[in-house]
């Protein structure tokens, strides 16, 4: 009897196995950011211009002699290649004959963007911009793209709204908020305002620097003042990120922006890692097999926190993250044994 093939995406169980030491979400999410230690990594940023005159900083890894294909990056919100998850990653992923490479959201490089508009969870015109020139650099090397967070949100919703990509044979998405207004609340709650306010501060931060030189009256009516009263995500989004980005308030940029909605409509085969004791969400951004398409997996722990998944013991930690998404590239691009590299790009 033949199989009927499926129509739908799974949901599986993770091969993750939490530490008694770290079974709490809040170290699972705090250790890899402040405890863990970095590992080596050389890369070079190169500016790229966009289309309307702003631009994006990329930063390459090591490259390889011979690259046999090429892993994309999208960091999380307020992130960089300094960020734990991105530094790490890159370092891991730099070791099989890979080349990786990741695209900074605007303004988020350490050098202020030129334009007033910036960066949000569905913002996919950036980084559709980025692939296709990834693309045209590299027109014979398979692809894979990894996003962390509000990464893995844009890239679920960029994937969903181009199922007819040629950009990427693969997809990685850890931590994704796929539920944005369900994240608002959930960040909001708790010891997870700590998070919160870290995060807002940056954000604020960022923009009052902005304030200095561009003129932002037209099209948000706010003093610096304003800006400082800000407590919450929802304050902000509905305040600047929806005004700045086209949208008629928060709701609407949550509804419109929540990769959930669009993971029905993914092509090329996709993992997406989560954990259900996150502290930035909860389990209602969980979504339903029949809600996924067929080529996307969902693989859910019970622990693991913020992009965080730390095995071993408290002396020698590692993060189960590297060889999961390790392995699922290597199902998609060509492993060089031999991988030696040539320093800087």
């Amino acid at each position: 009897m033949s199989k009927v093939p499926q129509s739908h995406g799974r949901i599986i169980k993770s091969s993750f196995k939490v530490p008694s030491w770290a079974r709490n979400r809040h170290i699972q999410t705090i250790w890899p950011r402040f405890i863990q230690k970095r590992k080596p990594l050389n890369y070079s940023i190169e500016r790229l211009t966009l289309p309307d005159d702003d631009f994006v900083d990329v930063a390459w890894g090591p490259k390889p002699k011979s690259p046999t294909g090429i892993v994309t990056m999208f960091h999380g919100l307020e992130g960089s290649i300094r960020s734990h998850y991105a530094n790490d990653m890159m370092a891991t992923l730099s070791q099989n004959g890979w080349q990786v490479v990741m695209m900074h959201y605007r303004g988020c490089s350490g050098v202020p963007n030129l334009k007033p508009r910036a960066y949000h969870s569905g913002e996919t015109e950036d980084p559709s911009f980025f692939l296709e020139w990834i693309h045209q650099k590299f027109p014979q090397l398979p692809k894979v793209a990894v996003g962390f967070s509000l990464g893995g949100n844009m890239l679920l919703k960029l994937l969903g709204e181009n199922p007819a990509q040629k950009w990427l044979q693969g997809a990685v998405s850890i931590s994704a908020p796929l539920k944005l207004a369900e994240c608002a609340k959930s960040i909001n709650q708790g010891f997870s305002r700590v998070y919160q306010k870290y995060l807002l501060n940056s954000m604020k931060s960022t923009l009052r620097q902005k304030m200095e030189y561009i003129d932002y009256r037209r099209l948000i009516q706010l003093t610096d003042d304003d800006v400082e009263k800000m407590k919450h995500f929802s304050d902000f989004d509905e305040k600047i990120t929806a005004p700045l980005h086209g949208f008629e308030d928060a709701q609407d940029y949550y509804e419109k922006c929540s990769a959930y909605h669009f993971m029905s409509a993914i092509h090329c085969p996709t993992l997406v890692l989560h954990s259900i004791d996150d502290p930035f969400m909860n389990d209602l951004i969980v979504p339903k097999e029949h809600e996924l398409a067929r080529n996307v997996t969902m693989e859910l722990s019970e622990r693991g926190g913020h992009v965080g998944f730390m095995q071993g013991s408290i002396f020698n930690t590692r993060v189960w993250l590297h060889e999961r998404v390790k392995r699922f590239v290597s199902d998609v691009l060509p492993v060089d044994p031999d991988c030696q590299y040539e320093g800087r790009v």
